[in-house]
């Protein structure tokens, strides 16, 4: 008996919970099914996600339904210039009892709960940045020198608009690495957005309600990470990710000339995961090449960086990514 038969019962099962919390989501973020199965993936691989999209599209609307849908206590922190570590944080306060003693005490910032929506976080100064990328990092807190754990599970959704530049600050690109997927969110086509007007402006609302709990989810993200993996899947993730390093011998020239760097191990094993809950999602007990194609985009954008003359001609890194990772599994599928 190979490994995916002996999880098969428990894939199955979470399959069945996950297509009905994919489409009780869909019900009021419409329109948008790629970006709710990359919010999904997110959860399922224990990681954070940042949005990029312009005002109005939904982001904060779908990360308070995937709130409520996977059962996570959630807070919301709209990022401003102003806004301090100790805001996020919490701190500590000298209150006076009764009797005339004083004592200090702790009050949580927004970041003790499961699923913080850390609304434009490039508008936020970066020691404010910083201490919201160390807490996601290492789901603790130290104040007043004594390490306070977060919430179990502890995930963050940042969003980030991309026209709106004056008076923010942009994310260091290092940083960003820290995000287990970006995912893009495009404006709706035609018919989505008359679907959105019919279904957003009437009396009444779709609603929705919990399908998981913070256990269930848990243990989900413990059978994402025993789901078997083949051989040839493990080598194109790592043939991927390698090509997009313009220092590596083996990286297409088209990568050395436009790249000035590329992602990094954390690269490879963030598609390793993500593969993972793509295949669990659309019902397999395994992921395939072409999970690991459709996920790249999200995966590898915010690890790499261009060089400056690439930028120039108008070469894009999505344009990148997907002619490269075309072009190695073709060369897979010929040999």
């Amino acid at each position: 008996m190979t490994k995916a038969d002996t999880l098969a019962p428990q894939i199955e099962d979470l399959g069945h919970r996950l297509a009905e919390a994919r489409e009780m989501i869909r019900g009021v973020f419409i329109g948008q099914e790629r970006v709710v199965d990359l919010v999904l993936i997110t959860l399922l691989c224990g990681g954070h996600g940042v949005l990029v999209g312009l005002p109005g599209v939904g982001k904060t609307r779908l990360v308070e339904a995937l709130s409520t849908v996977m059962g996570l206590r959630g807070n919301r922190v709209q990022f401003t210039p102003d806004l301090m570590p100790a805001d996020i944080l919490g701190s500590e306060v000298l209150e006076t009892a009764s009797d005339g003693a004083r004592q200090f005490r702790f009050i949580e910032g927004p970041v003790f709960c499961q699923l913080l929506m850390a609304d434009e976080i490039n508008r936020a100064s970066p020691r404010t940045q910083s201490a919201l990328l160390q807490a996601m990092q290492e789901k603790s807190v130290t104040v007043a020198g004594r390490d306070r754990p977060l919430g179990v599970p502890f995930h963050v959704l940042a969003t980030q608009n991309p026209i709106e530049q004056e008076g923010t600050y942009p994310l260091p690109e290092a940083q960003l690495d820290r995000f287990l997927l970006e995912i893009q969110v495009p404006y709706p086509d035609r018919a989505t957005e008359r679907d959105i007007l019919l279904a957003t402006t009437g009396a009444k609302e779709a609603e929705v309600s919990a399908v998981f709990d913070p256990d269930q989810l848990l243990a989900a993200q413990a059978l994402i990470r025993r789901m078997p993996v083949g051989e040839a899947i493990v080598e194109l993730i790592l043939d991927l990710v390698r090509a997009f390093r313009p220092e590596d011998p083996t990286a297409p020239e088209r990568v050395r000339e436009n790249m000035r760097w590329g992602p990094g191990p954390r690269a490879a094993q963030a598609l390793m995961l993500a593969v993972r809950a793509r295949a669990l999602l659309r019902g397999a007990y395994a992921p395939s090449a072409q999970d690991v194609a459709d996920l790249a985009p999200a995966v590898l954008n915010h690890r790499m960086a261009l060089a400056f003359g690439a930028r120039a001609r108008g070469i894009t890194q999505l344009e990148l990514i997907g002619d490269v990772t075309q072009m190695i599994l073709d060369k897979k599928a010929a040999s």
